[in-house]
């Protein structure tokens, strides 16, 4: 059986992807590292928007940081995550493609 804190840090991790943005970043940082401003010049939000759903992102160990110099780089914490994703995008465009 499956510990109770784990199943509730899945809960929380799950609940990270529920934001189409970080949806949308998630996607954006599969290219590699990007800074704040890039994300928010893409993705044409405001930057305090982007620093809020990367700060989440990196709590849940989604993503992983890099400074160089005044510049903070942010980009996903494991290849298995992107791998993840991946095969759930065909799963949900499969039962898409059924409805």
């Amino acid at each position: 059986m499956i510990k109770k804190e784990t199943l509730e840090f899945r809960a929380e991790f799950f609940k990270t992807f529920s934001n189409a943005k970080r949806l949308e970043i998630f996607d954006l940082l599969k290219d590699g590292e990007m800074t704040v401003d890039t994300i928010a010049g893409r993705l044409q939000i405001p930057k305090t928007n982007v620093s809020q759903h990367l700060t989440l992102m990196r709590k849940m160990r989604i993503l992983k940081t890099r400074r160089d110099g005044r510049n903070i780089y942010y980009r996903i914490a494991n290849d298995n995550l992107i791998e993840a994703c991946n095969l759930m995008h065909e799963a949900l465009e499969q039962i898409m493609k059924n409805v």
